[in-house]
């Protein structure tokens, strides 16, 4: 299949710039594949559509606030969006302008952390190495900005009033550039109301990364590949997982990228293994899903790898018209948006 044949019409205003005030009142579509029927609910039902012997997957990385500002030497203001860390204190960057950082270019964020441009690649992306003062992370929190999406707009000046919300309320360890976002509508209220049905609720970790919204830059999905990234399953988690392989249970992914690293785990290894691994799987049409069989998911950009993903799973006209009844019907798109729950 062709990249094109995942558009759909999706008017701006739609695409949402701000979350809900209460996490648990966003809208959710259900898509039920076995019936090729969808019906729109709220997300606070979602518990009424799990089974008590469902494996419920949460992705519990944390954001970092990974968008610096600083100066050059010239006095040139300077933005650094952090990709990742490729050895200590070096990390590969995306960079704003990134034609005035030539090699050995000096960068000043604050007294505490400044930087030196040490190399630049073919597809852009500026590598610094950081002098730091201090904790690296702490100045991160003190003067760093929530990585938001490129389609989120906010005045740069403004108080960074996303850090809080664009964090899932499980979230535990620290290393993604952007949330997880199919988590975001989740309370502590509606986990324990899973977990008092008898759902068994399990976390994977994985840091998500710049491949995660990375655009789609061939036209043919077979030579479509996504960045690996790395996750990490428990002893627990991954015999939780085994086993209710084994039973014929229902293992439900909560997001793109825990479904990433679930799939993976099964194309790697032929069962769930537990300690740090890579999710270098590119799930695009044909790909016979190994591990899940059910997907908690937001809606995604048009021709995304993401949209490729969730419509494999679902089927690409079921989920392609369940997303043009979304647009039709007035729900609210990506990050901060409403969710789909395939299964």
């Amino acid at each position: 299949m062709q990249i094109t044949d995942y558009e759909f019409d999706l008017p701006d205003e739609l695409i949402a710039q701000t979350p809900l005030a209460k996490r648990e009142n966003s809208r959710m579509l259900i898509v039920n594949r076995a019936e090729n029927s969808r019906r729109d609910a709220q997300f606070y039902d979602f518990p009424n559509f799990l089974r008590k012997s469902d494996i419920l997957v949460l992705n519990n990385t944390k954001v970092f606030p990974a968008r610096l500002f600083g100066e050059s030497e010239t006095g040139a203001k300077i933005e650094i969006f952090l990709v990742k860390e490729t050895e200590n204190q070096i990390w590969e960057t995306l960079a704003r302008p990134a034609k005035r950082l030539k090699i050995g270019k000096k960068i000043v964020f604050n007294e505490n952390l400044t930087a030196e441009v040490t190399g630049k690649s073919e597809d852009g992306r500026v590598y610094i190495r950081f002098r730091v003062v201090g904790n690296f992370d702490e100045i991160l929190d003190k003067i760093g900005k929530t990585p938001l999406p490129p389609y989120i707009k906010r005045d740069d000046g403004k108080l960074d009033e996303d850090r809080e919300r664009y964090q899932t309320v499980f979230a535990k360890h620290r290393g993604a550039i952007a949330a997880p976002t199919a988590g975001l509508h989740f309370t502590p209220q509606i986990l324990e109301e899973i977990k008092n049905q008898g759902v068994s609720v399990k976390e994977i970790t994985l840091h998500v990364g710049y491949g995660t919204f990375e655009p789609v830059r061939v036209r043919d999905l077979s030579q479509h590949k996504v960045t690996p990234e790395n996750y990490k399953i428990s002893e627990a988690t991954a015999e939780t997982l085994n086993r209710a392989k084994a039973e014929k249970r229902r293992i439900i992914a909560v997001g793109t990228t825990t479904t990433r690293a679930l799939e993976s785990a099964l194309a790697n290894n032929k069962k769930f293994v537990a300690g740090k691994n890579t999710a270098n799987l590119t799930i695009t049409p044909n790909y016979k899903f190994q591990a899940i069989d059910g997907l908690l998911t937001n809606f995604h950009l048009p021709q995304s790898s993401l949209l490729v993903l969730v419509s494999t799973f679902g089927g690409c006209e079921l989920i392609m018209n369940a997303y043009r009844h979304a647009a039709r019907s007035r729900y609210r798109f990506y990050s901060y948006g409403d969710c789909m729950f395939v299964f």
